[in-house]
């Protein structure tokens, strides 16, 4: 078998886009992967492409060696989009071996642990806020979040729908509505220094009171700060957010001690690393015991990369949560990672979605109270759907 083709598709996700990777073969199997070119960012698809002409008429059975060809020619370059590319490609290529073996991804891969995974409801209350203008009947029939009173309604649909953690991004409200505070991403005020200023501090214990007060005392909360500030602005938000006993709070560094000091500071869990690529940048964070919890993002990394991540982290006796920022296939990606790996914390999951997200896949994912249902049947489970693909092309 030979790999023929490779293209790639842009969709419109309402609020964001999706980028969905198919790789043809000589034998008619089709793989597909998603990957995470967002709307607005461009670069990551020219390099998938020019990997993707260096594995043509390779053999897509031989993932090993696909691998390494594709390692070897981005070695010096190593990380960043190059890992993202790799791991798009190797994704595919897993679904076309999976196909070929009769076999689900996760029996390919030794078998699911467990195939109801528990998954908590990311960006919970942010993107109604943000995107308030498509809530109440706009383009979805849910209610907007317009100022910090309105989360207690989402947290109390989180608990309704049988979740049992939710994720907050840090909102700021005005008269204009909710914005995430972002200066680590050039949004808004406090870039570039990163400072943390006292009215973040309590906007932020504000919206996991409002939170908390919805979803009841039994919900796990988790809140993520990104790369807005530095070690000194994590550690005033890790010690002030100590009574609401978060799940995690979660921060992004390239700075494995800094995180290992925000940890010995505060009783608060920390997790990090969803922009760690790789084994060998992941190497510091668990030498310097750096997080309680390790987050890996299956569709960056590619699942076999990932896979050997969560068992490191095991070594370490470190659990790992995934990273799922993105469409629909690339949950059903996550949810075989989650499914094989033995120390799963939880699986995240933008539950939040435009109309059509779903119809994307020939055999759309459930949510069970809670809990991501692995799909039955080869590959990943389900294929992409193409035509829907093109009817929702992003421009």
């Amino acid at each position: 078998m030979k790999i023929t083709k490779i293209e790639d598709f842009h969709v419109d996700g309402g609020w964001d886009s999706y980028a969905f990777l198919k790789i043809s073969t000589d034998a008619g199997l089709v793989g597909w992967s998603e990957y995470g070119e967002r709307r607005g960012r461009k670069g990551l698809t020219g390099l998938i492409q020019t990997l993707g002409a260096v594995v043509i008429g390779q053999d897509p059975l031989e993932l090993n060696q696909v691998e390494n060809i594709m390692l070897s020619f981005v070695r010096t370059t190593s990380g960043g989009l190059n890992a993202q590319a790799v791991g798009a490609i190797m994704n595919a290529l897993l679904d076309i071996k999976a196909k070929a073996a009769g076999l689900s991804v996760a029996d390919l891969l030794g078998g699911a642990v467990r195939e109801k995974i528990p998954v908590y409801w990311s960006r919970c209350g942010v993107v109604r806020a943000t995107q308030a203008h498509l809530f109440d009947g706009e383009l979805i029939d849910k209610p907007a979040i317009r100022k910090v009173e309105d989360l207690i309604g989402a947290g109390k649909e989180a608990r309704e729908r049988g979740f049992k953690a939710i994720k907050c991004n840090l909102l700021v409200f005005d008269d204009k509505g909710g914005r995430v505070h972002s200066p680590g991403s050039a949004r808004g005020l406090g870039h570039p220094e990163l400072n943390v200023e006292e009215y973040l501090v309590e906007a932020l214990i504000a919206q996991l009171s409002a939170l908390r007060e919805g979803a009841g005392k039994d919900m796990r909360l988790i809140c993520d700060l990104n790369f807005n500030y530095k070690t000194e602005g994590f550690k005033r938000f890790a010690k002030a957010v100590e009574p609401f006993h978060l799940m995690w709070l979660e921060m992004d560094s390239f700075d494995a001690k800094g995180l290992s000091h925000i940890r010995q500071f505060s009783s608060t869990p920390i997790g990090s690393l969803e922009a760690i690529f790789g084994r060998k940048a992941l190497r510091p964070y668990l030498e310097e015991r750096s997080v309680d919890v390790a987050i890996i993002d299956a569709m960056y990394n590619g699942l076999p990369e990932s896979l050997r991540m969560a068992s490191m982290c095991d070594a370490y006796e470190i659990n790992v949560a995934s990273h799922a920022f993105a469409g629909p296939l690339a949950s059903v990606m996550s949810a075989h990672f989650c499914a094989v790996v033995p120390n799963l914390r939880i699986m995240e999951m933008d539950v939040d979605e435009a109309p059509w997200r779903s119809s994307l896949l020939t055999n759309p994912f459930t949510l069970e109270n809670g809990h991501f249902i692995l799909p039955k049947g080869i590959g990943w489970g389900t294929d992409v759907d193409e035509a829907m693909l093109v009817r929702h092309r992003s421009s």
